[in-house]
């Protein structure tokens, strides 16, 4: 059995991972432009980088660690006869450090950063700044958050294509279903023949074009998937 699984921001919100947008469209008090896009980094490196510092830093707040659905997922990827292809949206790492490997991340990681200049990509857990030196090419000012900013291509696009070619049920966990081209898994699932299940705290706007759906908190309702997949292959 393949399962393609997209998670969103609503899986981590359980986990204290405070979600980047607010109502008023403000990321931590600033225009998205400002720290979420290309153009505001080559505007101000140095906001941008305080800005993801920031959010680098909550998730070693001892008080920030996975909830019952990232455990449930890398327990459902233990299964005999069942391979999972886990996509998330979040930069954060909750999956993995709830027991999931090989995670997509479409769009990018907190606790990773390249070099604008060499592209050398590397893992940090620490404070960057915009001045810093590259470790690989020994040049400065060339290092960046490893985000996938507005108006960028979200990552490894042609594997998540595929894996939804070749699955039996898609599942879209904790997210609204309006940003593409996440928004458009469901079409691409269902036009491929798989099942597709939404797990949500509420129904989301795309909720139509699922076959199935869970609603409730990620952390109560996604062990109940995964229970009801063990008596499917049982």
């Amino acid at each position: 059995m393949n399962i393609v699984i997209l998670t969103g921001a609503g899986i981590s919100a359980e986990s204290g991972i405070q979600t980047f947008r607010a109502s008023d469209g403000l990321w931590e008090e600033h225009r998205i432009e400002d720290v979420a896009t290309p153009e505001g980094f080559h505007k101000d490196p140095k906001l941008v980088h305080q800005f993801y510092n920031a959010r680098r830093a909550q998730l070693k707040h001892s008080d920030i660690k996975p909830n019952q659905a990232h455990l449930a997922l890398a327990e459902l990827a233990q299964l005999k006869h069942v391979k999972v292809t886990l996509v998330t949206q979040n930069v954060d790492n909750l999956h993995e450090r709830g027991g999931s490997e090989d995670v997509i991340h479409m769009h990018g990681e907190l606790i990773k950063a390249f070099c604008h200049f060499c592209g050398h990509l590397f893992e940090t857990t620490n404070n960057l700044t915009f001045d810093q030196t590259c470790q690989h090419c020994k040049r400065k000012f060339g290092i960046r958050p490893d985000i996938v900013w507005f108006g960028e291509m979200p990552k490894f696009m042609q594997q998540i294509e595929s894996a939804l070619y070749q699955a039996d049920i898609f599942v879209a966990i904790g997210t609204s279903g309006q940003v593409y081209p996440a928004a458009g898994f469901v079409d691409l699932a269902n036009q491929f023949g798989a099942k597709t299940v939404e797990i949500n705290l509420e129904p989301s706007g795309s909720n139509h074009l699922f076959q199935q759906s869970y609603i409730g908190p990620a952390s109560e309702q996604v062990p109940l998937f995964v229970d009801d997949i063990k008596r499917q292959i049982n």
